[in-house]
């Protein structure tokens, strides 16, 4: 109708000349476009006839005013939205190989690689806010050259060790490389970066390298908590009784535009996987329903026994990686430096690769049900990979800043000046050595352990090649290891602000390292995971390392001295004291009051009460959601209730008002369910009729029979509109 329809540009929308016959009809037709209030996007119109309909629903004199300006700046909203969409999914990166693994091997194993992309991003973005607020400026402002390096005078050193200028040094470039050496003077490391006075410039460095780093921490920690929000359980929203009917994914999960094989043969992998995801999910439930009280009682016993074991376990673990810090930091004698360099890494690697194969022998030795025992066993896994970073930073702590320790070069300068002249630096290869050393272990086991597995396999035959068998990809497992890189990361960002690029490369290298692991030399994992719940699951245990690294980086930065020879803060007793500095010389006396009240208990006490009345309203009102939405479930099975009720009172009054056995009429009897494939909720369930007088309906109770509705005139909610 409107196709005919044409419009000059910048004029009023101009009415086409219908044939006579059609008049009348074009114009009710246009009435009742322009008085409808169905949105324009609704109407099955081409886009030049919608556009004609917006025009002629505008009045008049409005080309000119706000509301014509009003729709391009939607539009431009709305492309605005869609590109941050796409920021906040990597700028579609690997969307295709993404879509490749969750078709074959299932959303679970896809949610680990959406989640190393994600950890990508977050890497990236980390750079970026280092490199405009740091280097950029750094480079601009051209800081002074370094002096000559400070005497420390009157400290007195027992045993004669060796400064740090004296530690061996090998010529070895590779050597100096995996060491972190090679970039000592550079960039990489905290001693590089220098800057003058506070008061000779305007911008200041020394504050925008304090402040980068928690403000990257709180960027990372508002899209995790973002991520987590949006990849909550589905039973946390919908109660743990909720079941997705199987039906429902069998008659709905295809998708009719497909049309190239390779697409055919992925998406059958999709719903094979999901459909065995349900059953599983569906059978450990059974399982846990069946258990006696004894039974219960029997298996808490057994998982307090079998939790003190992996308790004693993980004691053990995190005690030598403490010794072994120590024993490396404090030994550096020229025969053993090779090997000290990287005992640490090395000893954490052991522990994370012998502790879970340990906490699995032990669980599987109770005879667990699957589901529990893979949950138990990777709860511990992350218990032991935090604890050992923890670990492993305390036993830094302690030697480098002597914490808990008594020494004079401590009591004289903050720190063992003994030892470590620019202790940042040595913090900071440290944990540029866990990085690097993390990643070769990654590109060793994929090509020095699966794949000549794989080969032998193939290769083979035997009972012994069949239960050997390819190398499961578990994804648990490689999730600790990217979370454990990631958490070294935010705990290097004070000591190694480029340390967020070099991770950076090494998870995009790890992704098609993985994808190659994934296609060619493993086989996927029996446990199936759901989507929601295994992406809440990591996106936990990395909230968790962010805590984990903000901790450290809190107490250097309010309560540790920093290094008399090297750095932004030399001539400062700890790093926040440029802040009260740069308050001093830059705010006016008003602003610095302010201040101190903000940072005063005057103001901290009515905050934390405010905030305990939020809390409490926020709590209130969550709770009587809740309640709501129980009341609503129960007052819909109610309404099904009812309805089977009336549909089983009309099935025993229908044949008492029917014709004779002979009659076409007579076949009215009750239908069995309303709902294909299983009872509708609410349903009594088969039954014996009930007899007597009393319990039938007349029909005078219920009106004329000319009245009564055939019953499959009623409508019976299924379980999905539960």
């Amino acid at each position: 109708m409107f196709r005919q329809w044409s419009m000059q540009s910048g004029a009023a929308p101009r009415r086409p000349e219908p044939q006579a016959a059609s008049e009348e009809l074009w114009e009710q037709e246009v009435e009742r476009l322009c008085a409808s209030r169905t949105p324009v996007r609704m109407l099955p119109y081409a886009m030049a006839d919608k556009r004609f309909i917006r025009e002629l629903r505008e009045p008049e004199g409005v080309k000119t005013s706000w509301q014509r300006w009003h729709r391009p700046r939607r539009v431009a909203q709305q492309h605005l939205r869609e590109a941050e969409q796409r920021l906040a999914r990597g700028f579609g990166l690997w969307e295709g190989a993404l879509y490749e693994i969750g078709g074959l091997f299932g959303t679970g194993i896809q949610s680990y690689f959406t989640f190393l992309r994600f950890l990508l991003l977050l890497n990236l973005l980390t750079m970026l806010l280092t490199a405009c607020f740091v280097l950029l400026p750094l480079v601009w402002l051209r800081p002074p050259e370094h002096g000559p390096a400070l005497k420390l005078t009157g400290l007195q050193c027992s045993g004669s060790p060796l400064p740090q200028s004296d530690i061996p040094r090998f010529h070895n470039p590779l050597w100096n490389i995996l060491t972190g050496r090679a970039f000592n003077n550079t960039y990489l490391f905290y001693g590089a970066y220098q800057a003058g006075p506070e008061s000779s410039s305007t911008y200041s460095v020394r504050l925008a390298y304090l402040l980068s780093p928690m403000a990257c921490l709180l960027l990372c920690f508002c899209g995790i908590l973002q991520r987590m929000a949006e990849g909550l359980p589905q039973q946390t929203l919908l109660g743990q009784r909720y079941r997705t009917p199987l039906s429902a994914k069998v008659f709905s999960s295809w998708d009719f535009c497909i049309r190239v094989w390779e697409a055919a043969t992925i998406k059958k992998h999709e719903i094979s996987n999901e459909l065995k995801m349900e059953l599983e999910e569906g059978r450990l439930v059974e399982l846990a329903q069946q258990q006696t009280r004894a039974q219960k009682a029997c298996r808490l016993l057994t998982y307090l026994r079998t939790n003190l074991l992996i308790v004693l376990l993980v004691v053990g673990a995190i005690s030598a990686i403490f010794w072994a810090t120590k024993y490396s930091q404090d030994n550096k004698e020229e025969s053993l430096f090779l090997v000290l360099q990287y005992l640490p890494p090395g000893v954490i690697s052991l522990v994370n690769f012998l502790g879970p194969q340990l906490f699995t022998v032990l669980i599987q030795l109770e005879n667990y049900p699957p589901g529990t025992e893979v949950n138990l066993t990777l709860i511990w896994c992350v218990v032991l990979k935090l604890a050992s970073l923890g670990m492993f930073s305390f036993s830094l702590g302690q030697t480098v800043l002597c914490v808990g320790r008594n020494k004079t070069s401590c009591e004289s300068y903050g720190y063992n000046a003994c030892d470590y002249q620019c202790w940042e630096n040595s913090v900071g290869e440290e944990l540029y050595k866990l990085i690097i050393f993390n990643f070769l272990l990654t590109v060793a086991f994929a090509f020095l352990v699966s794949l000549p597995r794989r080969l032998l396999v193939e290769r083979f035959s035997g009972w012994f090649w069949t239960w050997l068998d390819r190398e499961e990809f578990l994804v648990p497992k490689n999730v600790l290891d990217i979370v454990a890189a990631q958490t070294v990361t935010w705990m290097g960002l004070f000591y190694c602000p480029l340390l967020p690029l070099l991770n950076s490369v090494f998870l995009f290298l790890t992704f098609y390292i993985k994808k190659y692991t994934l296609l060619r030399n493993s086989r996927a994992s029996p446990r199936r995971f759901r989507a929601s719940s295994s992406t809440f699951f990591f996106h936990l245990v990395l909230l968790l390392g962010l805590l984990l690294a903000a901790v450290p980086l809190a107490y250097v930065i309010s309560s540790t001295h920093s290094s008399w020879d090297c750095g932004l803060f030399t001539n400062y007793s700890a790093p926040w004291q440029v802040v009260p500095e740069l308050v001093a010389l830059q705010l006016p006396l008003p602003g610095q009051r302010a201040l101190r009240y903000l940072s005063s208990h005057a103001f901290s006490f009515p905050l934390l009460i405010l905030l305990s009345i939020v809390l409490t309203v926020c709590i209130s009102q969550s709770r009587a959601n809740a309640r709501a939405i129980q009341g609503l479930r129960k007052q819909l099975v109610w309404q099904v209730q009812e309805k089977w009720h009336l549909v089983d009172d009309l099935s025993r009054l229908l044949p008492e008002l029917s014709p004779e056995p002979g009659s076409p009429h007579s076949r009215i009897s009750r239908p069995r369910s309303f709902c294909p494939g299983f009872p509708c909720p609410g349903s009594p369930g088969p039954r014996t009729p009930r007899l007597g007088p009393s319990n039938r309906l007349s029909s005078s109770s219920l009106g004329a029979p000319s009245a009564l509705v055939p019953a499959s005139r009623f409508h019976f909610p299924s379980r999905t509109e539960l």
